[in-house]
């Protein structure tokens, strides 16, 4: 099934919250098993904790900055799609970035969730921070495909995700499965031959996007049993040093394999069968892909700065940037923008990447935050029971006091 809001004809590829990370999406801490995203109270953020009060966490500044970069990068390869077609090596940026961009978000996604499991709360802040967004957003790309692209037939429909909407379906499975990841003995071998299996199944369609889903799942589970030393180990200086090389090489690669390959594969949206290749072809080029994401993925880490940055506070927002800028990007291929014939040469292409890199930076800041605040975090204790240990803890609360 195809669809307008997708890069030819097809599911686009996207790709992974300041102060109040949204409701089931993870939220960078130092602390090895975060626990559920919350910010920190008036006392806390001045220092004047309450008497035997647990002092708040502190946000990793390392994981905000990577998710706030990653989010750049996203923004950058959506805005380069009208244009890569007449630059080989836009096309090349375009194909390295789209191998280790959605890799590196879904990893730390991973990451961040380990500390999942079915209690009432988790699951709440799943259904409010990723199934309602979710949700909201597909009837909003569909309504605004009727409207400005002219396509009064755009169907709306939560099973087949639109655009980039495929990423919250996705964390909402994926987060779901994860109390099994942990049960089995080998969690990371098994995601592989599913995302194989996935590969060469062509029947497996559009619903939820699952071929997104199972193809992209190593990605996750190795972000689940990922400890903080593993990204300590990938911040060293000479991994930084190797990194340089290494993407060199990448760019060197991709633009050799701009007229020979289909970038297609870096999607993980399609079977083998679907991209034209043999069936064999699935299971090999989802190992190889998995090596070389992996490897892009820890030269992207080791560049990503340790210190609190201006940035660093957007980090918190990048999902409101990463839904809301699909609407620009959306836009300006409906309504001609990318037309310019200006646009398509090198100073064009500089400046589409820099407004693209813009508009983003500015989608993840706290005012945008506060104004869609009501489609990504909404508050729906309306929607739920009250868990009984949360009465019981309020209930010994008050009579302590």
């Amino acid at each position: 099934m195809t669809n307008s809001l997708r890069p030819q004809g097809h599911r686009g590829a996207a790709l992974p919250p300041a102060q109040q990370p949204a409701r089931g999406v993870p939220s960078p801490r130092s602390s090895p098993t975060p626990k559920a995203a919350t910010s920190p109270t008036p006392k806390a953020a001045t220092g004047a904790a309450a008497p035997g009060a647990k002092p708040a966490k502190q946000r990793d500044a390392f994981f905000d900055n990577a998710k706030y970069l990653a989010i750049v990068l996203v923004a950058m390869g959506h805005a380069w799609e009208p244009l890569k077609g007449q630059s080989r090596i836009l096309e090349a940026a375009y194909t390295v970035v789209y191998a280790f961009h959605m890799p590196a978000f879904i990893l730390i996604s991973g990451y961040f969730s380990r500390s999942f499991d079915m209690r009432a709360d988790r699951l709440k802040r799943l259904v409010t921070g990723v199934a309602v967004p979710y949700i909201v957003f597909e009837v909003a790309y569909s309504l605004f495909s009727r409207w400005a692209d002219d396509n009064p037939g755009q169907s709306i429909s939560v099973l087949d995700p639109l655009y980039l909407t495929w990423f919250l379906a996705a964390l909402f499975v994926w987060r779901l499965t994860t109390p099994l990841w942990k049960l089995v003995r080998w969690p990371l071998p098994l995601a592989l031959v599913i995302a194989m299996l996935a590969s060469v199944s062509p029947d497996i369609g559009d619903d939820l996007d699952l071929q997104r889903v199972l193809q992209f799942l190593p990605f996750f589970v190795l972000g689940l049993f990922m400890k903080p030393e593993h990204f300590q180990l990938v911040r060293r200086r000479e991994i930084r040093i190797l990194s340089v090389p290494v993407f060199a090489a990448a760019l060197v690669v991709g633009w050799w394999a701009v007229p020979r390959m289909n970038t297609g594969w870096f999607y993980h949206r399609d079977s083998a069968q679907q991209l034209g290749a043999p069936w064999w072809t699935g299971p090999v080029m989802t190992l190889a892909l998995f090596g070389c994401s992996l490897l892009l993925t820890a030269c992207f880490l080791s560049w990503v700065p340790r210190r609190k940055l201006w940035v660093t506070a957007l980090g918190a927002g990048t999902l409101y940037g990463y839904l809301l800028h699909g609407f620009l990007v959306k836009g300006g291929e409906y309504w001609g923008w990318f037309d310019h014939a200006w646009l398509h040469t090198p100073l064009g292409e500089v400046f589409v990447t820099l407004v693209a890199a813009a508009g983003v930076t500015l989608l993840c800041t706290p005012p945008v935050q506060r104004v869609f605040r009501f489609a990504m975090e909404p508050r729906m204790e309306w929607a739920f029971k009250r868990d009984a240990t949360e009465l019981a803890r309020e209930r010994a609360g008050t009579a302590k006091s």
